[in-house]
């Protein structure tokens, strides 16, 4: 069985900190009119696609962790493939 890489996932989990972060902070940017309405929404559509990325690429490495796959395999896929996955 291969072994988990906890730098990876950590590396990942990380980011998705960070970009949590960064949407709290552009909605407070908002609320304190240091940032207009259009500022916002583009920023935080880029915040969620990269959102969107960090998590398929977290559900890849777990998923090749249970197969017995080498988890440091998985990569960022495309936004245009993440943003079009069904529900």
């Amino acid at each position: 069985m291969t072994q988990q890489s906890p730098s990876g996932e950590d590396s990942v989990l990380a980011r998705i900190h960070e970009l949590v972060g960064e949407e709290r902070d552009l909605r407070d940017q908002l609320a304190a009119q240091q940032i207009d309405a259009d500022t916002e929404r583009d920023r935080l559509a880029a915040v969620e696609t990269q959102l969107d990325q960090c998590w398929d690429l977290l559900r890849q490495r777990r998923a090749r962790l249970d197969a017995g796959q080498d988890p440091d395999e998985a990569r960022v896929r495309p936004a245009s493939e993440v943003e079009n996955y069904l529900s």
